[in-house]
């Protein structure tokens, strides 16, 4: 079986550059690098990763797609590019040198704006993306589900998928209305979603397996076996967890699925969707 984590983050921690990382999170202030990342894969066997955007500037692109370079665990690289930009097809054209860029994302769940996915310029972007071969990173709170549907709708032959399951407020035990929402953007079957950065929203030092099972079953029942895919969110994740433990939660859900259903959520859905 194939273990791809979908979902990672680099960086070079700079307190002014990465503000959002507050003293609430200060085990996450300091560098995370492949050097780092590369023995904790090995230790859980998994065989890849896709690291994703952090910062939404084209000279991260270089820093990540450099590490892809170097380290062949890396299987794929979500970047960022301003969609909104003139230039976009031009842009989107340079970037198909590099084999392992692989999509695209906007920080969505920090814009003030929470329809900015629907903006038109924004949209002018998105719409080049299916003729370069690129997917599309949905980061979302759960306030932007019903925009992101209609965004999504509008689309039908792009490759979209949710992040950390549109993060959900685990720790208030809210799920009705994500539920809801989930429920209807999955219906776009052009949507997939990744099981990751759950423990971020659950209660970070008391969280138990149990809390996540409602939530799990929203996902799998609505995206089903083949559109849904495993992440960490390491580093972010150990605010809460460690990378054992996030692998823990999803080990412990899918250990009642089939032998090839937890192929599928381990490693062949995020393959097929960013064509690792």
């Amino acid at each position: 079986m194939s273990r791809i984590d979908s979902h990672q983050h680099f960086w070079q921690y700079d307190p002014v550059q990465h503000a959002w990382i507050n003293d609430d999170m200060e085990i996450i202030q300091q560098d995370f690098l492949p050097v780092h990342l590369e023995p904790i894969l090995q230790e859980y066997g998994i065989n890849g990763c896709v690291t994703v955007q952090v910062d939404q500037t084209e000279e991260e692109n270089a820093i990540l797609l450099g590490h892809a370079a170097k380290h062949d665990f890396i299987k794929g690289v979500v970047g960022w590019i301003d969609l909104k930009a003139e230039n976009i097809e031009e842009r989107l054209a340079y970037y198909k040198q590099f084999e392992k860029l692989k999509g695209f994302r906007h920080i969505l769940q920090g814009e003030a704006d929470r329809a900015f996915m629907l903006n038109t310029d924004f949209k002018r972007g998105i719409s080049k993306l299916k003729q370069f071969g690129y997917t599309y990173d949905i980061l979302i709170y759960t306030d932007q589900i019903a925009y992101a549907n209609e965004f999504a709708a509008a689309f039908p032959d792009q490759p979209f998928v949710i992040d950390h399951i549109a993060k959900p407020k685990i720790k208030e035990k809210d799920i009705d209305g994500w539920a809801k929402d989930m429920r209807a953007i999955a219906k776009n079957e052009n949507v997939y979603c990744k099981v990751s950065g759950m423990v971020t929203e659950a209660d970070w030092k008391n969280w138990k397996i149990a809390d996540f099972t409602p939530y799990l079953d929203v996902v799998f029942e609505a995206f089903g076996i083949d559109r849904i895919m495993y992440g960490s969110d390491w580093p972010v994740c150990r605010v809460a967890a460690t990378y054992g433990e996030m692998m823990g939660i999803c080990e412990s859900y899918v250990a009642k699925l089939s032998e090839a259903e937890q192929g599928k959520f381990w490693g062949e859905n995020a393959i097929r969707f960013y064509g690792l």
